[in-house]
């Protein structure tokens, strides 16, 4: 268990636990982590859109040039962004601050190695052990400070990368596209890439004021995108999170396409080009079995790791695979990016749709999903998961779905709450399995 981070970084409510001081001190510990050689040591800062990135950003300024960190301000862009420019630029570090799709009073921080990788857990559990230490014996003296400077013409940066992971004689030319931004990190440079690349474009959450991120929009609330998907007759829609590191797919017909089938849609084309480094595709144990089915039924295999994108990409680096991701829309193609991208992953699924002149519905319809239900139970601290009654519903509820099905319950990472999720091959039974150990969870947590 670590203090601050999660499965995703450091995240919290603004001003709650993500203050001004946890930020200083966490920028001041990564920055002596990450303070090896005698060079001058620089590390890149964007951010999404939320009221509170003006209060981190500058304590984290203050963290790292407190320890002789030169600091290179992006500005909003999206995460995948960060994680380029840390590399290209040469940096020692990079740092996200966002709560990707949660609501604007949260916040987070995310960072990234040299290598424009997430950290370990054991570099993060180095870090938390700063941070809780005296730090002031540490800091750098008067004369050897970091200096903070803003970068410029970061946004053209990134929309070159993204439409260099396209051949270069592909265009998006005929194709009428909605794009949500959710008011986030992309709402400059999603549309202007998409445009650039030929497409008609129109564009939605992209009018960020500091609140109103992920709100009725984005990949968490595409209801938006498939109104205008159906009003405007677009060909597809592309829903963006709040930092853009994941992607939700509206079809022509108004329909969601997740991230289990946006991977078996890029898997199929990668297999027949033979583009896939291994045969087969990282995903986590959130995955639908029709994913898992539909894979095997092409020879190749779906390999499980725990939730969150990061432990997919450690087993994807360790291992040798190219494409993998989460159902909720992370996807990971490691070709060209070191996160999840939702804008490059978006683009690689229009790439498809060109190449095979065929409408996105008939594209991303790989697999006809198993039910699957998944239900939140929020805790108020304890441990629900090891009283008796919860243990003996979860075990009948495996024995109930026997073989054929699946029962997974987790403890979030970056909420208070166990999820529970089933899945098989019969719905009824997949519910009431679910609202068994739900009910078994509500009353040891009350």
């Amino acid at each position: 268990m670590r203090k601050y981070f999660g499965t995703d970084g450091v995240r919290g409510r603004a001003n709650g636990l993500i203050t001004p001081d946890l930020a200083l001190r966490l920028g001041q510990a990564a920055g002596l982590i990450f303070r090896r050689g005698a060079h001058r040591h620089r590390v890149v800062i964007g951010k999404a859109t939320r009221l509170s990135g003006y209060v981190i950003e500058t304590a984290l300024v203050a963290g790292f040039t407190s320890v002789g960190i030169d600091v290179l301000q992006l500005g909003p862009v999206p995460t995948p962004a960060v994680a380029m420019l840390t590399r290209s630029m040469r940096c020692d570090m990079g740092v996200m601050i966002s709560a990707s799709h949660n609501p604007f009073e949260d916040n987070g921080i995310k960072i990234f190695g040299p290598d424009g990788f997430k950290l370990s857990d054991e570099t993060e559990r180095e870090i938390e052990q700063l941070m809780d230490s005296d730090l002031a014996g540490q800091l750098a003296g008067s004369a050897l400070l970091g200096r903070a400077k803003r970068i410029e013409s970061v946004d053209a940066r990134y929309i070159e990368f993204a439409k260099r992971t396209l051949p270069r004689r592909l265009d998006l030319e005929g194709l009428r596209v909605v794009v949500d931004c959710a008011n986030g990190a992309a709402y400059r440079v999603a549309p202007e890439t998409l445009w650039e690349l030929g497409a008609e474009v129109i564009a939605i959450g992209v009018e960020p004021d500091g609140f109103n991120i992920n709100r009725d929009v984005g990949s968490t609330a595409p209801s938006a995108l498939v109104g205008k998907v159906k009003e405007l007759r677009a060909d597809i829609g592309i829903a963006l999170d709040g930092d853009a590191d994941r992607v939700l797919i509206v079809d022509e017909k108004g329909q969601t396409v997740d991230g289990d089938q946006l991977m078996a849609a890029i898997a199929t084309s990668w297999r027949e080009d033979g583009r896939l480094s291994k045969p087969g595709v990282v995903a986590t144990v959130m995955s639908n079995l029709g994913l898992e089915r539909y894979l095997g039924g092409m020879g190749l295999e779906l390999v499980r790791t725990s939730v969150g994108d990061r432990y997919v990409l450690e087993h994807m680096r360790e291992h040798g695979y190219n494409l993998g991701g989460e159902q909720s829309g992370h996807i990971i193609l490691s070709d060209y990016a070191t996160t999840g991208d939702g804008l490059v992953a978006a683009l690689q699924l229009l790439a498809v749709v060109k190449r095979l002149g065929r409408p996105v519905s008939e594209v991303c319809h790989c697999f006809d999903p198993l039910p699957q239900v998944l239900k939140n139970v929020r805790t108020r601290g304890g441990a629900p998961l090891e009283a008796d009654s919860v243990v003996t519903a979860i075990e009948a509820g495996r024995q109930r779905l026997g073989a054929t099905g699946r029962l997974l319950i987790r403890a979030s990472g970056t909420e208070p709450v166990i999820r529970v999720m089933a899945e098989g091959d019969d719905g009824t039974l997949v519910n009431q399995v679910v609202d068994d150990v739900v009910d078994a969870l509500s009353r040891a947590a009350a």
